[in-house]
């Protein structure tokens, strides 16, 4: 049975546990102020613009590199998550779809290449010697744009080389603080089917000015930044919230806990006193005897 100093020591380190965990939350909510402004910001953004490329796009095959389709043979898979942990489910979620996405590419005889973003899936790969093209680490947090375009040119390049010929993000997309929705969406190549049947329509109305090749070159890639800025922008928001809910959770079962010992302890107290008690009375009998 455990002592009271051990039960004492015990309910020490869970109200430390408790005092970091509840940092962390007000931390992490801090932050998820920031990063639901900035993703807030992006969304109409990022929309507008794959709607008005898809549109663009119906009739352009042969105008520009990404928007020629082509034989699959290589399938890529970009998996975005995060770089420190204690955020409840949000990895576990991320590679549980990758992994899915993985298996089913390659049941249809396609080979798979595998791209990570974040140190989490890094290192899942890297235990079950899963080879990866390409990794991102030490950005959660503290993303910048220029981290966004390596991203880009870097799938580009391989697109236009045609080392890949196909590219998916798998990415946690970000519904409430205490929802966020895994994601499965197709980079490349480019078609007109991902916009809407309003956008395809229009494409017939489009003036070109200086000229269509010029617009593809600048914006094509343009979008594809956009695209994995957007992704970026809606992991780091869910990882926060994931991580101000998964605190908080820690926080009330850190109080819970609490109770539980503090309870035990006044028992084994009472206990002990009573022993003492016991011992008292039993010694003053023994001498009137």
């Amino acid at each position: 049975m455990a002592t009271l100093r051990d039960i004492k020591r015990r309910i020490t380190a869970v109200k430390n546990t408790k005092q970091i965990t509840k940092a962390m939350k007000m931390v992490a909510a801090s932050k998820l102020r920031k990063a639901q402004t900035r993703m807030i910001e992006m969304r109409p953004y990022a929309d507008k613009m794959n709607e008005v490329i898809a549109g663009m796009s119906g009739d352009g095959e042969g105008l520009h590199p990404l928007l020629v389709q082509r034989p699959r043979k290589t399938v890529e898979v970009v998996i975005l998550t995060s770089d420190r942990g204690l955020c409840g489910a949000f990895n576990t979620n991320i590679l549980k779809a990758a992994e899915k996405l993985i298996a089913k590419r390659k049941e249809e005889n396609f080979n798979v290449s595998i791209s990570v973003v974040g140190k989490k899936a890094f290192d899942y790969f890297k235990r079950r010697n899963i080879a990866t093209r390409n990794s991102w680490v030490g950005i959660s947090g503290k993303m910048s744009y220029s981290d966004v375009q390596k991203i880009a040119n870097d799938i580009i390049d391989s697109y236009i080389n045609e080392t890949i010929d196909e590219v998916f993000l798998v990415y946690n997309k970000f519904r409430s603080v205490i929802a966020q929705e895994t994601q499965v969406v197709r980079l490349l190549p480019l078609t007109a089917s991902e916009g809407t049947e309003e956008t395809t329509s229009a494409s017939t109305v489009f003036i070109y000015e200086p000229s269509r090749q010029e617009i593809f070159n600048q914006l094509l890639p343009k979008n594809i930044e956009v695209q994995v800025y957007r992704a970026l922008l809606e992991s780091q928001a869910s990882e926060e919230a994931a991580r101000m809910t998964a605190m908080e959770n820690a926080t009330k079962n850190a109080d819970e806990m609490i109770s539980k010992l503090t309870l035990q302890y006044n028992k084994a107290r009472q206990a002990s006193i009573t022993k003492e008690l016991m011992d008292i009375v039993g010694g003053v009998e023994a001498l009137k005897e």
